[in-house]
């Protein structure tokens, strides 16, 4: 479970922009939770992600354990098509880049970062 002293996620604290996208093994598709300069914002165990014009596009929590191999991290967004459910994932951190493949509800936790179908991964780095 996640816990404020975890490092990790004292470190995820801020501003993050999406700069790459790949899902169910295409780069880049077009996407209803991203746009150009769109921002993510994390504090404490909540997320949101705005566009430059400040409209939300998702918003939600997440858990993460810094502990296992790799890292885990389980998203819970709380609107859109996958309000409430649980996804799992596993992430890289470091410095100012953050990298996560996720994998729909019921999912096996992806262990590499390369994905296949039902799974998403996005590459973030800090912004301001």
């Amino acid at each position: 479970m996640s816990s404020i002293s975890d490092p990790d996620l004292h470190a995820l604290q801020g501003h993050w922009e999406q700069i790459s996208l790949e899902d169910s093994g295409v780069l880049n598709p077009i996407d209803a939770h991203s746009a150009p300069g769109a921002i993510t914002t994390i504090s404490g165990d909540q997320f949101e992600v705005k566009t430059v014009s400040g409209e939300v596009l998702l918003a939600g929590r997440f858990v993460l354990d810094s502990s296992t191999a790799p890292k885990s991290i389980t998203w819970v967004d709380a609107m859109g098509e996958d309000a409430g459910k649980h996804l799992p994932a596993s992430y890289r951190l470091d410095g100012d880049a953050f990298v996560f493949i996720a994998a729909d509800e019921r999912m096996p936790r992806p262990l590499h970062f390369k994905t296949g179908p039902g799974q998403t991964m996005r590459t973030f780095v800090r912004r301001g």
